[in-house]
């Protein structure tokens, strides 16, 4: 293995840019070791355990469901315990997985020997969308005019709650736990999502690159895949954050059921096209791998067959001693091996990398916290079938 191969499979997507520095200059991390379990803890300390200590010293944590204490909201569990402990948690799984594939690109080696130089500049790229202060800096930008924006509504809901006390005749006012839930804990927790986000893009663009590059495949390769089968376990490195994003959109779907009965028709409809974008945002960056997946079955399928018709008319003739099909016509004695079964492997190659064995994991974590919120408005049964037909699609 060359030097310049060996870059390829050191690329760190959970290291690098401004939020990195930080957390390593402060002792959160260290360069060997992300530390994610530390980290977890203390972020969904500052981001749920802070706010339920104001609100538990206002007496507002626990209590009947009418007050909507702190402990009883849904939308702060799943955002600052569940998530923002995902998030982090799910730093490690990510990194992993994709050096992993990355060193599987250099193990097998899929990447042809002239197209090393482009594969390591295209690694290079991705570093620097990773580091970049740019991309950090509006993701907190966007975190923060969220967090500002969930101040309007916050002050016209009506009644009052662990967030808010109600004011006859003028807007509600927040109480500490609630300011500190918008000036800490939201932009946290969306510039978290956000970031997780920005860095699976640059992912994404990193395998569109390399699936341009030339790839050394085979059409006969076991995993039915052309020996890139190995890509198609990417996604499974995000079931951590997926199960984290939806308990989020499982504790929204809760709340809409506590303003109106959820039904049948509306709990499919949600779980449909939710599990539709977890897997669209998975799975969009495995197509670039189709084109040259595609290509090598076409070209194999022409080589073999040609092949094919070779050997079996030499074989028909010493069988028979002539060809039933043009056989008025000399042709040259031939010695070819017969194809035949690499012609019926590579009909069966799939160009498609994501299957249904690989994409159940990821399914599984999208749609178990919005099935658990529908279980309490309508019956198992019905969600049960629910689930079974969304993932046997």
């Amino acid at each position: 293995m060359t030097k310049a191969a060996s870059q390829i499979g050191e690329y760190l997507a959970s290291h690098g840019a401004p939020f990195y520095d930080l957390q390593l200059r402060i002792g959160l991390l260290r360069r060997d070791s992300l530390c994610v379990s530390r980290r977890a803890l203390i972020l969904v300390a500052m981001t749920w355990g802070v706010p339920l200590v104001l609100s538990a010293v206002a007496g507002r944590a626990l209590g009947p469901a009418d007050r909507s204490p702190f402990l009883l909201d849904m939308i702060a569990w799943a955002r600052f315990f569940v998530a923002v402990g995902a998030f982090v948690l799910a730093e490690q799984m990510t990194e992993d997985a994709h050096r992993a594939t990355l060193r599987q690109f250099e193990r097998a080696p899929v990447i042809a020997p002239s197209s090393i130089d482009d594969a390591v500049n295209a690694v290079l790229r991705a570093c620097r969308g990773r580091d970049s202060r740019t991309a950090e800096a509006v993701c907190l930008l966007l975190a923060l005019l969220i967090s500002v924006a969930s101040y309007s509504r916050l002050t016209s809901v009506p009644g009052s709650s662990w967030a808010v006390e109600a004011s006859p005749g003028e807007h509600n006012r927040l109480t500490l736990a609630a300011w500190w839930c918008l000036i800490v804990s939201g932009p946290i927790f969306w510039f978290l999502l956000l970031r997780t986000v920005w860095r699976g893009f640059v992912w994404s663009e990193l395998l569109r690159r390399l699936a341009g590059l030339e790839l050394r495949l085979v059409a006969t390769h076991p995993d039915g895949n052309g020996g890139l089968g190995f890509v198609g376990q990417v996604p499974n490195a995000y079931t951590l954050f997926v199960f984290a994003v939806s308990c989020v959109v499982g504790a929204a779907l809760a709340r809409h059921g506590l303003d109106q009965q959820l039904t049948t028709t509306t709990a499919t409809a949600v779980m449909a096209g939710w599990l539709l974008v977890v897997f669209g945002l998975l799975c969009f960056p495995l197509t670039a791998f189709s084109n040259p997946l595609a290509r090598l079955k076409k070209e194999t399928l022409a080589a073999t067959g040609a092949q094919a018709t070779q050997f079996h008319r030499e074989w028909e003739r010493k069988t028979l001693g002539h060809n039933i099909a043009a056989g008025e016509t000399a042709e040259e004695q031939v010695d070819v091996a017969d194809p035949s079964k690499q012609f019926e492997t590579t009909g069966k190659l799939s160009i498609w990398l994501f299957k249904r064995s690989t994409l159940v994991p990821v399914a599984v974590a999208a749609l178990l916290p919005l099935a658990a919120v529908a279980a309490t408005q309508l019956p198992y049964k019905d969600v049960a079938i629910i689930l079974k037909k969304l993932l046997l699609l």
